[in-house]
C-alpha cells in the first residue's frame, strides 16, 4: 500500500502536469516541427508530418506517462492507443492549417509556415492536454488511488471458527 500511496502522491495537480506538458510536448513538438520542415524539402509535406508525428507520438506519451501524469511507469498499450486518437486528431488539424496557408498564400516562406505550423500544434496541444488528462492517464490515477483501499474490503477464503462463518471473511 506504501507504493500506491507514493504513486498517488507523484501524481501531480492540473497546473504542474500542464507546466510538464508544455515542457515535454512543447520540446517534443519544436524538435518534431524542425523534422517535419526537414523530412518534406525530400518527401510530401503530408508525409513527412504523418511519419513525424508517429514517432514524436510514441515518445511524448512516454514521456506524459513517466513524468507529466505522474502514471507511475511506462505506458500501456491501450494510453498509446488512446494518445494516438488525439495525435489523429491534432494532425488533422496542423493539415488543415497548412492546407488553408496554402490556399490563402501562394509561395509561403519557411518562417510562416514555421509559425501556422507551430499555432495550429499549440491549439492541438490545449485539447490534447485535457484529452490525456481526463481520459488517457485519468483511469491510471484513480487505479492507483484505490489501489490500496480496494484490497480492504475484499473478501478472502477463511477457516470456519465460532467467531467466523465458514466461507468468506474479510480481509484487516
Amino acid at each position: 500500500m506504501d507504493v500506491a500511496q507514493s504513486r498517488k502522491q507523484a501524481a501531480p495537480g492540473a497546473s504542474a502536469a500542464f507546466a510538464r506538458f508544455v515542457l515535454c510536448g512543447g520540446g517534443v513538438g519544436i524538435a518534431s516541427s524542425l523534422a517535419v520542415a526537414g523530412l518534406a524539402s525530400w518527401i510530401p509535406w503530408v508525409l513527412a508530418n504523418a511519419l513525424i508525428t508517429g514517432v514524436s507520438t510514441l515518445l511524448a506519451t512516454e514521456l506524459h506517462a513517466r513524468f507529466t501524469f505522474g502514471a507511475g511507469g511506462r505506458a500501456t498499450w491501450r494510453q498509446h492507443t488512446q494518445s494516438a486518437g488525439s495525435a489523429a486528431a491534432a494532425y488533422a488539424v496542423t493539415c488543415m492549417a497548412m492546407l488553408a496557408l496554402h490556399q490563402l498564400v501562394a509561395a509561403p516562406g519557411a518562417v510562416l509556415e514555421q509559425v501556422v505550423y507551430l499555432s495550429a500544434s499549440a491549439l492541438a496541444g490545449v485539447a490534447r492536454f485535457a484529452v490525456l488528462r481526463l481520459v488517457v492517464f485519468a483511469r491510471s490515477r484513480s487505479q492507483v488511488a484505490g489501489a490500496g483501499a480496494g484490497r480492504a474490503a475484499r473478501p478472502v477464503p477463511c477457516v470456519s471458527t465460532s467467531a467466523a462463518p465458514a466461507g468468506l471473511c474479510r480481509a484487516a
